[in-house]
C-alpha cells in the first residue's frame, strides 16, 4: 500500500472536513430558529463526529496532519462566505442555497472518503469495515437531508409567489 499518498489523501480530507464542520456550523447558526433548525444543528455535530472519526482513523494508521491543510481548508471556507449574493447589506436566500449545495458536495466526497478506506480495509487490518460501513451509511443520509433542504431553498428563493411563513429563514433574514 502506498502510504504515503493515502497521507496526503486523508490530509486533504481534513482540510475538506474542517471547512465542512465551519459550514455547516455557519448554516445552522443562521438558522437555529427555523422549522429545520434542529436537524440543520444535529448535521453539524455529525459532520464534527465524523471529522472526529477522520482524525481518530488518521491516527490509527499512523498518519501526521498536516496543519497548513488544515489551516488553508479553514481560511478556505471562511472567504466563500464573502461571495456576493446579489444583495448588497443582508443575506439573500440564495446564499442558503449555495452553502447548502457546498455543503452537500463536502458531503459527497466524505462519502467517497469512507468507501475508499473501506476499499483500503481489504489490505490494511488497522481499519474496521464495519465503522466505515456505519460512517458511509450516515454521509448518505446527510446527503439526502441536504438534498431536501436545498430542495426547499430552491422553491423559496426562486419563486414568483408570496413567500410562506417560514420561508423568511431561507432568505436569511432569521
Amino acid at each position: 500500500m502506498r502510504h504515503d499518498l493515502l497521507g496526503i489523501y486523508l490530509n486533504d480530507h481534513l482540510a475538506g472536513s474542517g471547512a465542512g464542520v465551519g459550514l455547516a456550523r455557519r448554516i445552522a447558526a443562521r438558522h437555529s430558529r427555523s422549522v429545520q433548525g434542529a436537524d440543520l444543528h444535529r448535521l453539524a455535530e455529525d459532520i464534527e463526529e465524523d471529522r472526529r472519526s477522520l482524525l481518530a482513523i488518521m491516527d490509527a494508521l499512523g498518519v501526521p496532519v498536516r496543519r497548513y491543510k488544515v489551516l488553508g481548508g479553514r481560511v478556505a471556507e471562511k472567504a466563500a462566505g464573502l461571495k456576493p449574493n446579489g444583495a448588497l447589506y443582508r443575506r439573500s436566500g440564495l446564499s442558503t442555497v449555495i452553502e447548502i449545495e457546498t455543503l452537500r458536495l463536502g458531503v459527497e466526497g466524505k462519502a467517497l472518503l469512507w468507501r475508499t478506506l473501506h476499499a483500503v480495509a481489504s489490505q490494511d487490518d488497522r481499519l474496521d469495515a464495519a465503522r466505515l460501513d456505519d460512517l458511509s451509511a450516515r454521509a448518505e443520509r446527510q446527503i439526502d437531508l441536504l438534498e431536501r433542504l436545498r430542495m426547499s431553498a430552491v422553491a423559496v428563493v426562486f419563486s414568483d409567489g408570496p413567500l410562506p411563513l417560514s420561508a423568511s429563514a431561507v432568505q436569511g433574514t432569521s
